[in-house]
């Protein structure tokens, strides 16, 4: 207990951390506001003074009322603020973070204007004044200024803050700018004036002041950040208008003034104005991005190039022109209907373009409204004037003329028609089966010919191949007979040495032997006869060959026949047949006549065995016909 008691001192800040107010509120009205805060005041009552109360629709007190006091507590230690007639409330400080923006709502102030959404701007040190901002003439409501990034002291009684994002259009677009506040429009208008010194709307009080419009603004924002004040301005991001190479882009503005018009007396259809008047401009803008407002004009695309256009149910360019355009479909002379389709290639010159977009509006009405009509009736005229086939048969002249006609039809629009081609022409399926067959039957028919020329060639080819074949043959037969002759000129020379050679001899040999000499030589000369004409006389020189040995033998058989007898030659040249053949003269059966007869029929019987043997060994050598008469062989040569 003792030990307690050495440390009373440390209770004293205790017990005045207990009865703070009873003692500094009470007794002192001491008020301590930290460094962080504000003291947000508010006095219960006033016993004494003219301004015991605020004026009827008001709520903070600027001349020392009952309420919400106006002037806050800044951090510090205040005195005379006792606990029985003033609340201090501990507020935080009012913190604007990097990228936002602080939107005033004041609770309090005059009553604003008629017509206007937003309270202007007062001088009252960014809203932390709050008496200066109510003895200024600060309206109640949204408030026009706002703050930025940083640390404020606001009365909170007075003043509501909102935080918002700062405003940010993205690279290649364009901010188009509504107004919530401003002049109201002037009747027949779209959209307000340009003002400047507003700083692209961040300063919406400069705005207000120039008599800027509420509503639809001229004036469009690039890319960037900005602190715009949302209850003022609405801003719409859209891409910026981007005009592609080989095109030009025709400006309709729809705001401004009337401008003088460009277009010359000769043109009817509109008026042609200079840039920043209301109208078609003069001049258009070439490729490129443009930070283009279009609600207030409106850019027309116009290709510079040379423009494909298709009447082609299947076909379309990438442009889309030609979209709705479809295969054209005429009738002929003879009343067939048959389709077609057609190209057709068109340049607008980049100073003709403004007065095509005041003549048409767009290139679609070009298309539909000049072109389409144009191209399909020029076709369907043309082919009333004759049949399909001779339609198909001058497509050339056709067109060519087509090119002509066109081309001077556009001249009139300020187009120029570059050139007409004619694609697929589709004659009526039935009408095409006969050409079709006509055709067929007519290159069969050349067909037929080119076979009929081949086979005609061929069998030319194979009589020449025939003759060739044969000529060949004729050749070497030529040449045969040749080497046969010189072949039988050489067999004649041999067989006339070989002739002479035998003469020779048989000269010799006849006078050994006359007889035989002189058939020896008779027969080398017939044989050197026959091998000399070894084709022609070869058969009479074995015939003379032939005599000559009969000869030769009949002389040797006379001879012999009369040295000998004939009946002893008979016997002599049987025995030297039967011994040189060995013929067997003795039958193995032996038939035998009667008595009277026996001789003679032997010898009848071994005549015709010796002949009959001496025919078979003699092979082909002519053998003598025997004949039995009487008793004794016959022969006949």
């Amino acid at each position: 207990m003792i030990s307690l008691l050495n440390f009373w001192w440390v209770l004293i800040p205790i017990v005045m951390v207990v009865f703070y107010k009873m003692i500094f509120r009470v007794f002192l009205g001491i008020v301590f506001v930290p460094e962080d805060k504000i003291g947000l005041v508010t006095k219960k009552f006033v016993l004494l003074g003219p301004n015991k109360s605020l004026p009827e629709g008001r709520i903070i007190a600027t001349l020392g009322e009952a309420g919400f006091q106006a002037k806050p507590l800044p951090p510090g230690i205040h005195f005379w603020y006792w606990l029985w007639q003033y609340e201090v409330k501990l507020e935080s400080l009012t913190v604007i973070p990097q990228g936002k923006i602080g939107l005033i709502n004041a609770k309090d102030g005059a009553e604003l204007e008629s017509g206007r959404i937003l309270g202007r701007k007062v001088d009252c040190d960014s809203f932390q004044d709050a008496e200066k901002f109510l003895i200024n003439g600060g309206r109640k409501g949204r408030q026009s200024q706002y703050i930025t990034t940083g640390i404020y002291r606001i009365n909170t009684n007075l003043f509501e803050i909102e935080l918002t994002n700062m405003a940010v259009i993205s690279e290649n677009m364009v901010g188009i700018v509504t107004t919530l506040d401003g002049e109201p429009l002037p009747a027949g208008s779209i959209a307000g004036k340009d003002v400047g010194g507003h700083n692209m709307f961040q300063n919406a009080d400069a705005f207000l002041e120039a008599g800027g419009y509420k509503g639809l603004q001229p004036q469009v924002m690039l890319a960037g950040s900005y602190y715009l004040n949302p209850w003022f301005i609405q801003v719409e991001e859209t891409k910026m208008t981007e005009i592609p190479i080989g095109h030009v882009g025709v400006v309709i503005s729809y705001v401004g003034q009337d401008g003088e018009d460009l277009s010359g007396t000769e043109f009817k259809h509109g008026n042609i104005v200079g840039k920043g008047y209301k109208g078609v401009w003069a001049e258009p803008y070439g490729p490129g991005k443009y930070p283009i407002n279009n609600y207030i004009m409106r850019v027309e695309l116009v290709p510079t190039t040379n423009l494909v256009l298709n009447w082609a149910s299947a076909r379309s360019e990438s442009h889309q022109l030609d979209k709705n355009l479809s295969t054209i479909t005429v009738r002929s002379k003879d009343g067939f209907p048959f389709n077609l389709d057609v190209s057709q290639i068109i340049h607008i010159p980049t100073n003709e373009a403004p007065k095509v977009i005041a003549r048409f509006g767009n290139m679609t009405n070009l298309v539909s409204q000049v072109l389409e009509p144009t191209i399909g009736n020029y076709f369907r005229n043309s082919a009333q004037d004759s049949d399909v086939i001779a339609f198909l048969g001058t497509r050339k002249e056709r067109q060519q003329s087509a090119r002509e006609h066109i081309r001077q039809v556009l001249d009139q629009y300020n187009v120029n028609g570059v050139d007409t081609l004619i694609g697929d022409i589709v004659p009526p399926e039935s009408l095409m089966k006969t050409l079709t067959d006509r055709k067929i039957a007519e290159e069969q028919k050349v067909t037929f010919e080119t076979q009929k020329q081949a086979q005609e060639t061929r069998q030319l080819l194979e009589k020449e191949t025939a003759l060739a074949e044969i000529q060949k043959d004729i050749v070497k037969a030529d040449q045969g007979v040749l080497i046969a002759k010189r072949v039988a000129d050489a067999s004649v020379e041999k067989a006339t040495g070989e002739a002479t050679s035998v003469k020779l001899q048989s000269t010799a040999e006849a006078e050994k032997v006359k007889v035989l000499a002189s058939a020896e030589a008779e027969k080398t000369k017939m044989l050197a006869s026959a091998e000399a004409e070894k084709i022609s006389k070869t058969g009479n020189a074995e015939a003379e060959k032939i005599l000559a040995i009969g000869k030769s033998s009949a002389e040797s058989y006379k001879l012999a026949v009369s040295a000998m007898g004939g009946d002893n030659f008979t016997q002599y040249k049987i025995a030297e047949t039967i011994g040189k053949d060995r013929i067997k003269i003795i039958p193995d059966v032996l038939i035998s006549g009667g008595a009277d007869n026996t001789n003679s029929s032997i010898s009848g019987l071994l005549g015709l065995k010796l002949m009959d043997e001496l025919a078979r060994k003699g092979g082909s050598e002519a053998k003598p016909e025997l004949k039995l008469k009487g008793d004794k062989p016959e022969k006949h040569d």
